[in-house]
């Protein structure tokens, strides 16, 4: 019987405001990887800015390139992988003219990444990668979705967010009571002192048709609250308690939402991934909850990183193709996607 031979596979990631690279072997898996964050950048101004996110990419990702090859004793990757969305537009084009032009020097093929894909595959770094076919929970700032995931590339979208995304919800929420940038670990370590019982905010879309998620009211909610307690002069004593009750209700309505679908799908297994997957009180109602298996990406691998990126497209061996051009596309649905050979890459 045939068995193709180890590849090494180079992968970037620089969709948003982290650099990741890693370099993985099909052989040995994960050999080298590293990450540098820009929190530190964006905190001034409460938020990414898209063209300081992209400078600042220009000025890391090579030097991360040079240590994981060095720490991993490649000399060169067989392929590259890259993000090629969805994210912003100018960090994510720092990546792919990267991955291109490295792939031209090194006449090697390159692989355009879908980067919520490589969420939705962070798991199978993992000692006990989750097996085919099972319900994926995507969470983090920019996404909140459910998928059916039947097999590699082959997904459906079972719901989605009609309005703010969970984690970008705990970012506002904790903007409100004053915490600062990044606001969603901020907020989850507040609410630990808190009382998740002390305010009745609302689980959304729970009791409708469908599996779609709605975060705005509940923020909304927590607005009124917040303004109620600053005027009456209780809010600083209160900040925990309002934290504790909306990480409570946004965690139900996750929870409650993904139990649905599992039940509906006859799903027994489900992958939490995201970077709102590393939320303490979401993975232990998870675990309590549902009646299978939970898998998780490692807590370093939740956020952005170059391992989710190397895996997805050790993956997707057979999409390889001759560095050619720069793909970056802000918007780019999961669910086209298609099977190894077959991919719908960006437009």
């Amino acid at each position: 019987m045939y068995h193709p031979p180890p590849m090494i596979v180079l992968g970037i990631e620089t969709s948003c405001d982290e650099t990741g690279v890693a370099v993985y072997s099909t052989e040995k898996g994960l050999i080298a990887d590293a990450l540098h964050s820009q929190v530190d950048l964006h905190a001034m101004y409460g938020g990414v800015v898209p063209e300081i996110a992209s400078r600042d990419h220009v000025r890391c990702l090579l030097p991360l390139i040079k240590q994981v090859l060095r720490e991993s004793g490649v000399t060169r990757p067989d392929v590259i992988a890259y993000t090629a969305g969805p994210g912003l537009v100018g960090a994510l084009m720092v990546g792919s003219g990267m991955a291109n032009g490295l792939g031209l020097a090194w006449d090697c093929p390159v692989l355009a990444v879908h980067h919520m894909e490589g969420h939705l595959l962070a798991p199978m770094l993992e000692d006990e990668p989750p097996p085919f076919p099972f319900l994926a929970l995507l969470v983090s700032g920019g996404h909140t979705m459910l998928i059916a995931v039947r097999g590699l590339g082959d997904y459906e979208l079972l719901g989605t967010t009609l309005d703010d995304a969970v984690g970008e919800a705990f970012d506002k929420t904790a903007k409100l009571i004053g915490l600062g940038y990044p606001g969603g670990p901020a907020l989850a370590a507040l609410a630990e002192d808190g009382d998740e019982q002390a305010f009745a905010f609302p689980r959304p879309m729970l009791t409708r048709e469908g599996f779609d998620f709605s975060f705005s009211g509940l923020k909304t909610s927590v607005m009124l609250e917040v303004r109620r307690l600053d005027e009456s002069g209780d809010l600083q004593a209160r900040r925990a308690d309002v934290a504790a009750s909306f990480q409570r209700a946004a965690v139900d309505t996750l929870v409650g939402r993904t139990l649905q679908a599992a039940a509906s799908g006859q799903f027994d297994r489900v992958v939490v991934a995201g970077g709102v997957g590393a939320n303490k009180l979401l993975r232990q109602e998870m675990a309590a909850r549902f009646d299978g298996d939970v898998f998780y990406p490692r807590m370093a691998f939740c956020t952005d990183n170059g391992a989710m990126i190397a895996v997805a497209g050790a993956l997707r061996l057979a999409d390889a193709k001759t560095a050619a051009e720069i793909r970056a596309q802000a918007r780019w649905a999961l669910d086209t996607l298609t099977k190894p050979g077959a991919t719908a890459l960006p437009a």
